[in-house]
């Protein structure tokens, strides 16, 4: 990844149309590329943290015995009509009639999809507990679409489905979501504080969504400020054992957190003044349970231990994956570019050759890149004939959070330079000392 040989179509004036920083710096960045209203093409830069946040989220998933596959984005109508979903969802939804004028839709989840999958194939209560999930592009037909990926029409998003002989049983797999997802926002380096929601067109009564402070945030949030204090960090965790999972729920759902749809001012008031905190959040996962909502109208249904034919229980779980990338830089930059967070950054470290040419600078750099890519870090090297100021603007705009600057001066004392992007630290040290600093970081998140 030399910048030379790079696709990184940065701007160096800011897009009229940028409302919100993080639409502002993602394309300044060169990360996306509007098509259309509410449509973007991910650009290599913006596609590597998609990918990053992405791999976080199936780590995390699969840890938590949830099981990956892929359904296809079109939708037959029919399945919609079957749980009475089709006329009900409204003109978000995009209607398609396909040659042989059968009704179809771009699929803005996948509830019908996955309970006819389920019901094709699973018949008895052996079969359960199961949950299967994939990541897949959404289309929602958004009647003003704006600040970037943050509302767009199309998305990329983890929706999983869990299907349950009961009701306990699918509240343990809403907990084990609920710490599944706890998990994977502390990797991308978030604070993510689920609050009591409102279910909206997928239905039920019980639902979290997952909201990130942000001055930017569409909904306004009221909440007990010990939440904050709140972290999982390297605790291991039994997903099977119910009471462990349920107790890590209770613990950050206990303390007041609420949207303005579901605020209990009583409540609210009941808290030390110090504690009452409001602010603004961005959406970034929801869970839901909604018993036997679709089973029962889709006839999704198993033989229990006595042999009587029930409807399962069942719940949906989504994380939005490109809405994500857009929270993070809305939680992680500063007045001179992104700040990426070392679980999600595109890349782990920035070369910077102050003086491309110079024997001596030249091969320090391709002796620290080769380094750095042996130790199972990537680096991006600005190999550029650039003055060292736009090098460092660069590399500042795209929000690498380390920067290795090397240079003659530096190189006559058997130095580099290893700069800190969030505090804007710097020290020196020889060069096998500032990879071995690197692999230290980040070797708790590769």
């Amino acid at each position: 990844m030399r910048l030379s040989r790079y696709f990184l179509p940065v701007l160096k004036e800011t897009p009229s149309e940028a409302q919100i920083a993080s639409h502002r710096l993602m394309l300044r960045a060169g990360m996306i590329k509007q098509q259309t209203a509410g449509i973007y093409s991910w650009l290599p830069l913006g596609f590597k943290v998609l990918r990053r946040i992405e791999q976080i989220v199936h780590e995390e998933q699969i840890r938590a015995g949830h099981i990956p596959m892929l359904m296809p984005t079109l939708q037959p109508a029919d399945l919609w009509r079957e749980s009475g979903r089709y006329d009900d969802y409204g003109e978000e939804m995009l209607r398609i009639r396909d040659r042989h004028g059968r009704d179809m839709l771009y699929g803005p989840t996948n509830e019908e999809m996955i309970t006819d999958i389920f019901r094709a194939h699973v018949g008895s209560y052996k079969d359960l507990p199961l949950t299967l999930y994939h990541i897949q592009w959404k289309f929602r037909d958004e009647i003003r679409p704006r600040f970037g990926v943050m509302r767009g029409r199309e998305f990329f998003m983890k929706d999983g489905y869990n299907f349950d002989l009961d009701y306990e049983s699918a509240m343990h797999a809403y907990n084990r979501h609920m710490v599944s997802y706890l998990r994977s926002y502390e990797r991308m380096g978030l604070q993510a504080i689920p609050m009591r929601a409102d279910s909206g067109p997928i239905g039920g009564d019980d639902t979290h969504e997952f909201l990130v402070l942000a001055d930017t945030g569409e909904s306004e949030v009221f909440y007990d400020s010990a939440i904050t204090d709140l972290r999982l960090g390297d605790r291991e965790i039994d997903y099977d054992d119910w009471d462990e999972v349920a107790a890590i729920c209770k613990e950050w759902t206990t303390p007041y957190a609420r949207t303005d749809e579901t605020h209990d001012a009583a409540q609210f008031d009941a808290l030390p003044d110090e504690r009452r905190k409001t602010s603004r959040g961005i959406e970034v996962g929801q869970i839901f349970y909604f018993g036997t909502k679709y089973s029962e109208p889709m006839g999704a249904t198993v033989q229990d231990r006595e042999g009587n034919k029930v409807a399962v229980h069942m719940g949906s779980h989504g994380i939005g994956v490109s809405r994500l990338v857009g929270a993070i830089i809305e939680a992680n930059h500063d007045d001179k570019g992104i700040i990426w967070p070392e679980g999600v950054t595109p890349f782990h470290a920035g070369i910077v050759n102050l003086k491309q040419g110079d024997a001596e600078a030249d091969a320090a750099c391709e002796d620290l890149y080769a380094a750095l890519v042996s130790a199972g870090l990537e680096p991006l090297y600005d190999d550029r004939e650039e003055r060292a100021g736009a090098k460092f603007a660069t590399m500042d705009l795209v929000g690498v959070p380390w920067r290795i600057t090397v240079g003659p001066r530096g190189m006559k004392n058997g130095v580099v330079e290893l700069t800190s992007r969030r505090s804007g630290e710097s020290e020196e040290l020889a060069p096998e000392l500032a990879v071995t600093r690197l692999k230290e970081i980040y070797a708790g998140h590769l």
